[in-house]
């Protein structure tokens, strides 16, 4: 499976050994506690909101997007009190058996689905105000919907083997490894479920920093015209600031990524190597998690309803500043979706 939030326990079998490397976990449950209790009334808010808006107002290809977005928060949200309790030391040894092969599973699912669809929101964003690209109709509802369908089936395909395939019976004990659950079969397409994950998120990095690439290329172009050059500064800014997040998230952890994978299948067998590299790995992975609490923020900026429901709720002057302030680019945001729209129903 993928990595779970346990300890890694190998080592020398022929000493005798046992090689404990998550007995240092108090501070990352801290961490993720605080996630949790931030992420969780944002999205549930969000839920509530997408659940309440007009079916009509949801027809734009970057609203398919963070319906999938938050789709895949929520299952983040739903795995992670496993996560809490088995690190915490506080489950009884079936959550623990249950963690491994299956919540911690479900978090690494959510984690790659949240991937491409920032990936493709990103690319999206780009492509509303790229009218020369317009033609292709890539932002089509429907063409949306089969993207984020092509992933969700991709991502279970490769996932849900790790939680399928069988294990084996070991001693109870305080620090579990989930990799001494597994037959060699169950390592090996672990391995191989981490090396496919790698290669989406690599392709899903490309089509991001094509996007910002293109998105700067414009605002430079744009110096000697001021109204392009307002234009091009929105869009690039809103672009790269959600490739900025992007890349904090997500870029640390696939760098840890691989050797941590080596660990796990005992390629590398040093004690103390394993165990610098399962901390690098906890520490990058809570900065993958950390997108549960700022996502709600791009339901903010980029669904109109979303920010209109959320200012009425806290009404204050400087936010509805910052509303009329931020209508046009909303309107900018939506106009592709309508005119797409207006073309099909002629």
């Amino acid at each position: 499976m993928m990595p779970p939030s346990s300890n890694f326990s190998t080592g020398g079998a022929a000493e005798g050994k046992q090689c404990i490397v998550n007995d240092q976990m108090g501070a990352f449950t801290v961490f993720y506690v605080l996630v949790f209790i931030v992420g969780l009334p944002g999205n549930l808010l969000s839920v509530w909101i997408f659940i309440r808006s007009p079916r009509a107002q949801q027809q734009q290809s970057t609203v398919v997007y963070l319906v999938n977005l938050l789709a895949a928060d929520l299952m983040l949200l739903l795995a992670l009190p496993f996560k809490l309790l088995k690190d915490l030391g506080a489950a009884p040894w079936s959550l623990m058996v249950f963690h491994c092969q299956a919540s911690a599973v479900t978090i690494y699912i959510s984690l790659y689905a949240s991937i491409a669809f920032l990936a493709f929101i990103i690319t999206d964003r780009y492509l509303q105000d790229c009218h020369t690209l317009r033609a292709l109709r890539l932002q089509e509802v429907g063409f949306a919907r089969l993207l984020t369908l092509v992933v969700w089936l991709l991502l279970l395909l490769i996932m849900v083997p790790n939680m399928a395939l069988p294990i084996q019976q070991v001693q109870e004990q305080r620090y579990l490894s989930c990799s001494s659950l597994k037959f060699d079969i169950s390592l090996h397409w672990h391995a191989l479920t981490v090396f496919l994950c790698t290669a989406l998120f690599l392709n899903a990095s490309a089509a991001v920093f094509f996007s910002s690439g293109l998105a700067l290329k414009r605002l430079l172009a744009s110096r000697k015209d001021p109204k392009l050059w307002v234009e091009a500064r929105r869009v690039a800014g809103s672009v790269m600031t959600v490739a900025l997040a992007y890349i904090l998230s997500f870029v640390p952890y696939h760098v840890v990524r691989t050797p941590y994978t080596l660990a796990q299948t005992k390629v590398i067998t040093d004690c103390h190597t394993k165990r610098q590299l399962f901390l690098g790995k906890e520490s990058t992975l809570l900065l993958s998690v950390l997108h549960l609490c700022f996502d709600p923020l791009l339901f903010f900026y980029f669904y109109a309803p979303f920010r209109q429901t959320v200012l009425q709720m806290f009404p204050c002057s400087s936010t509805q500043k910052l509303s009329h302030a931020e209508e046009p680019a909303a309107e900018a945001m939506m106009e592709p979706a309508t005119s797409v729209q207006q073309e099909e129903a002629v």
